[in-house]
């Protein structure tokens, strides 16, 4: 009785060594539990509450600080049962332990919420949704391949949007279930069938709408990679105003509605002919407008031209200098005194012999006669 006395441990001994075994615990550093609001108070502090479990058999002390209100995708609603994120911490004081809570998910669609959150920041971490990696969408695509159900209205919208917008454009289907268990694996598919045609310059893939459960394919991972890992650029049209899905941030464009989609694909035919006949009329004005600067200009220099101050006197002067300086130039002209009778004597290097004393008996030379040349050879020189 005496030993157990003496081992015996103080009230703050014992509380602290259960906040270590509590607070040390790598279960509870972050734990997510779900249960029933049962009391709420706020505080200047924070948010004080309690959850209870749906038999009321058991319950725990919860606290969001104010710090955190901000970050919580949901507040903590008195009756309202939901899924909260946190850690356990033991009061000393009190002796009572309680969750410190960091975020709060509505249950049922708190617990899809939550592996969409953990799947998207997994993805994200990969750079799966970097804007970086978004391929351009084709300017005037020949072939587009649809990927959605048969009997989905989505399928209707779509052929009579590209039919309506672009007769021209050639459309191939690839049925999949967009519903169900079975869809992600038939999306998959039909995005690597397309892939492997190898013909479509673009995928959309569409499904007409439906419940925030009818969407969940569309978060489905194996889906998200076949989108990242498509040779082919791809626009959802998944039917939602408000919820995005994983595949809308993967994909190369996403709209809200198939149709949409289907209007993002390819351009307006009656849009491109207005466009076209705008750049017609554009040009033709930069044309004319061009003669019209030529035109002046020319005008101009004509004008200009006109009003040189040449007279008759001095044109006439300017002639007859121009014929003396001519006549000048004739009468130098080699050739015109030869055409008087002259010849021109050559030594065989092509010299001229201007005196008898560059000559030698038996010397041949050349004579340039107005028509023709000679070859002779001296017999005799005379001083």
């Amino acid at each position: 009785m005496n030993e157990n006395i003496d081992t015996a441990l103080s009230v703050a001994g014992l509380t602290e060594y259960i906040k270590l075994l509590l607070e040390e615990d790598p279960q509870l550093i972050q734990v997510w539990v779900t249960g029933e609001v049962s009391s709420l108070h706020v505080h200047r502090m924070g948010v004080f509450f309690t959850l209870s479990d749906n038999k009321g058999q058991a319950t725990i002390k919860c606290v969001v600080w104010n710090s955190q209100k901000d970050r919580l995708l949901e507040l903590p609603k008195l009756g309202v049962e939901i899924l909260v994120m946190g850690n356990v911490r033991l009061y000393a004081k009190k002796g009572e332990y309680q969750l410190t809570v960091f975020q709060v998910l509505a249950t049922g669609e708190g617990l899809q919420a939550l592996r969409y959150q953990q799947l998207k920041n997994r993805l994200a971490s990969e750079g799966l949704f970097d804007t970086s990696l978004k391929r351009s969408l084709p300017s005037f695509p020949q072939i587009i391949a649809v990927v959605t159900a048969a009997t989905a209205a989505a399928w209707g919208d779509i052929q009579k949007t590209l039919s309506q917008r672009n007769p021209g454009v050639k459309v191939l289907f690839s049925p999949a279930t967009v519903q169900g268990k079975e869809a992600p694996s038939s999306i998959v598919k039909a995005i690597e069938r397309v892939n492997h045609d190898g013909r479509a310059e673009l995928i959309i893939l569409a499904r007409g709408g439906g419940a925030v459960e009818d969407l969940f394919c569309f978060n489905d991972e194996r889906v998200v990679r076949a989108i990242s890992e498509s040779s082919i650029p791809v626009i959802t049209g998944i039917g939602h105003q408000r919820d995005e899905t994983l595949a809308d941030l993967v994909a190369d464009v996403n709209a809200h509605t198939p149709t949409a989609a289907a209007e993002m694909a390819v351009p307006s035919y009656e849009v491109l002919r207005i466009e076209h006949q705008q750049r017609s009329y554009r040009l033709l004005a930069s044309i004319k407008q061009r003669l019209r600067q030529e035109s002046e200009q020319l005008a101009s220099l004509k004008k200009r031209l006109k009003n040189l101050p040449v007279n008759a006197v001095s044109l006439r002067e300017a002639k007859m200098r121009t014929l003396m300086l001519k006549q000048k130039l004739e009468a130098l002209d080699p050739h015109a005194v030869l055409e008087r009778g002259f010849s021109v004597v050559r030594q065989i290097d092509g010299e001229i012999i201007r005196e008898s004393k560059q000559l030698r008996e038996g010397q041949e030379l050349t004579i340039q006669l107005p028509q023709g040349k000679i070859k002779v050879k001296v017999t005799e020189i005379l001083s």
